[in-house]
């Protein structure tokens, strides 16, 4: 009898990209929770104070789409709950996704830019939040024409561009821990490199399907 069990390395991809992003979720938190409770305005939070609803609505969709997403990438669930992946797909990270990457352009165009960021950081989310989108757009019309991998792939590339705030704290946090506060160079490297390494890291693992992918083509045509 076929085991129903789902392998442990998977369990541990989900369970991994959850931690990944645990840090920025509990920053969100404690973001929300300065809004909601009336904090006094600081150099910090006072474009956050003042027009709260982007950002709160940036906070709880990257929540909801970070963790539900995770579960997206285990492998035995997607081909066992085939419906649970399509109804979250549809109704929870397409819309979260879409929420996200929205926000995060609109945050980047009207909230006033903290002076260690400067310029080039700024187009640096203009163009993760540009591509998160259009990845989104990609992956439903790929869906659309029933071009599975085609879908796998851009949601993939959403997902990790999405999750780079979860990499730059561990490109941030030792530079910060060791040296202090960084400079604005020193700012766009350590925001940069969590883009970076996500995208690269997600196209490794489309790599890697599309290689198994053509390994499997000759058996099913032998058959």
């Amino acid at each position: 009898m076929t085991s129903t069990r789902i392998p442990r390395r998977e369990w541990l991809i989900a369970a991994g990209l959850i931690l990944l992003a645990l840090v920025p979720s509990l920053a969100g938190a404690v973001r929300v929770g300065e809004i909601a409770s009336g904090a006094p305005e600081t150099a910090e939070n006072a474009a956050f104070m003042q027009m709260p609803v982007p950002v709160v609505l940036h906070i709880i969709a990257a929540v909801v789409y970070a963790i539900v997403g995770a579960f997206q990438f285990v492998p035995s669930l997607r081909r066992r709950h085939r419906a649970w992946h399509r109804f979250a797909g549809r109704y929870l990270l397409v819309p979260t996704g879409v929420v996200v990457a929205v926000t995060g352009l609109w945050m980047a165009a009207f909230y006033d830019v903290r002076p260690i960021d400067g310029l080039a950081i700024e187009i640096s989310r203009y163009i993760v939040g540009g591509v998160m989108l259009a990845s989104l757009v990609l992956g439903v019309a790929a869906i659309a024409r029933r071009d599975f991998f085609a879908h796998g792939a851009w949601m993939t590339r959403a997902y990790a561009l999405a999750m780079g705030a979860g990499t730059q704290v561990l490109t941030s946090a030792p530079f910060l821990l060791l040296f202090g506060e960084p400079d604005m160079l020193a700012r766009l490297l350590q925001m940069d490199a969590g883009w970076i390494i996500n995208a690269l890291f997600a196209e490794w693992v489309i790599a890697r399907r599309r290689a198994a992918a053509r390994r499997r083509r000759p058996a099913v045509v032998a058959a």
